[in-house]
């Protein structure tokens, strides 16, 4: 099939690229185009894991192409994928403006029957929208449909979520558009649900607002398990073995960050406010996210008392591992904090330091953790790369001017960290 994806995010990229390794052709348009000049140069404008070998090998296959034309995209194409950002407004409402205009442009260039798919992730009502604005701009006559297909995919393991879905959501009401959208994701022999287009789109936020919520129900359990010293781990493996909860996504920590849960769980308070409903759950899982985050910065001062002129070494900025993106990542927060303290800070990511330095200010960027550690008051770790599992605790508690390990993501044993001399705080327990 000929498939057009507008917008080379995380999303599109990924989408396109999976599209044209499953035999498909796919064209993808981006208005960046120092973005686009990259990838013909195969340079890519994201870090995930195994995307540069299919963008290479399905440009080389002619499967894949790249242009910032939306004309030849939509006129070379049979189904259109909307992957543009939609960043949240100052009250949390998702701005739409990128889709709205999109939408429009799509219209005006549409030659013979085209699907027009929503993949960024948008509020209910967004597919009657953008079906009005193609009616309203399609000089034709020409005729459409519109679909909903949310992503479920995660940074870090895009492409194999979404090489490997635990299902793929078709919003619509057309039996025609179902059946090819269908036949476009055979080679992925996944469960299929078709729906509503608005039930779709409420189940891409139901599901990310979920999620969000056991992180900070096992965050919350966490502060309980310290106050009676319990231990967070067992707590989560304990209740994680009860199939009606599973045990992803209960990892005490220092809470959500990234593009999708903070801006999803907002958008949709804002989405049930607009509909008379008080989403107070969601309310407390955001307050809970902020907090927790706060409560590490509370560790290292109690820890450390003082903070002013002390050093401390950072491991971890990006959000998760496995990727660039520090967007919302709660390192910012925390570091910050720490600045105001008046803590010195030495920092190393393997691979988001490019980005943090548009962003955080006054951090010593390091080339490898031990530059990190060496004459650190405390180290503290807030992304679990597994560089950092794997790192020589000997040479570490050698090079620290005092042995103190703040690890908000849990990868020791407590136990064995006091034994080898170190003061080890962890979270919930």
């Amino acid at each position: 099939m000929r498939a057009c994806v507008i917008g080379t995010g995380y999303v599109g990229l990924v989408t396109g690229v999976c599209l044209a390794d499953m035999g498909h052709t796919v064209h993808c348009v981006d208005n960046d185009t120092k973005k686009i000049d990259k990838l013909h140069k195969n340079v890519m404008p994201i870090y995930e894991p195994g995307l540069e070998e299919l963008v290479v090998k399905n440009k080389n296959d002619g499967r894949l192409s790249f242009s910032t034309s939306i004309a030849q995209g939509v006129r070379e194409s049979d189904i259109i994928f909307i992957s543009v950002q939609t960043p949240p407004k100052p009250n949390g409402e998702a701005d739409l403006s990128a889709v709205a205009n999109v939408s429009r442009e799509i219209a005006s260039h549409m030659d013979s029957y085209k699907i027009i798919v929503d993949k960024s992730t948008v509020p209910v009502h967004t597919g009657e929208k953008v079906a009005e604005t193609i009616k309203r701009y399609n000089k034709h006559n020409i005729d459409f449909d519109v679909v909903s297909n949310p992503e479920f995919l995660r940074e870090g393991s895009a492409i194999y979520d979404t090489m490997h879905p635990d299902r793929i959501v078709i919003g619509t009401n057309s039996v025609r558009a179902a059946k090819i959208l269908q036949e476009l994701y055979s080679p992925l022999k996944a469960p299929v649900i078709v729906t509503d287009i608005k039930s779709a789109e409420i189940i891409k936020h139901a599901s990310n607002s979920f999620l969000a919520m056991k992180i900070s129900y096992i965050n919350a359990l966490a502060q309980i398990c310290e106050k009676v010293g319990a231990d967070i781990e067992k707590v989560a493996e304990g209740m994680g073995l009860d199939k009606r909860i599973g045990r992803a996504f209960l990892n005490a920590g220092i809470g959500y960050g990234g593009a999708c849960f903070p801006k999803d769980v907002s958008a949709f308070i804002r989405i049930a406010e607009k509909l008379n409903y008080d989403f107070k759950l969601l309310k407390c899982v955001e307050e809970i996210n902020k907090q927790q985050r706060m409560n590490i910065v509370k560790k290292i001062e109690d820890t450390l008392w003082v903070l002013d002129d002390k050093t401390i070494g950072i491991l971890g900025i990006a959000f998760k591992p496995n990727t660039d993106d520090i967007r919302n990542a709660p390192s910012l927060d925390i570091i910050e904090a720490l600045q105001k303290d008046g803590a010195e800070i030495k920092a190393y990511d393997p691979q988001a330091m490019e980005n943090a330095k548009g962003v955080l200010k006054n951090v010593t960027y390091c080339k490898d953790p031990y530059e990190v550690i060496n004459g650190a008051d405390a180290l503290v770790i807030l992304t679990e790369w597994d560089e950092f599992k794997n790192i020589d605790l000997e040479r570490v508690r050698k090079s620290l001017t005092h042995p103190i390990i703040v690890d908000a993501r849990n990868m020791f044993d407590p136990a064995e960290m006091e034994e080898k001399g170190f003061v080890y705080k962890s979270i919930g327990r």
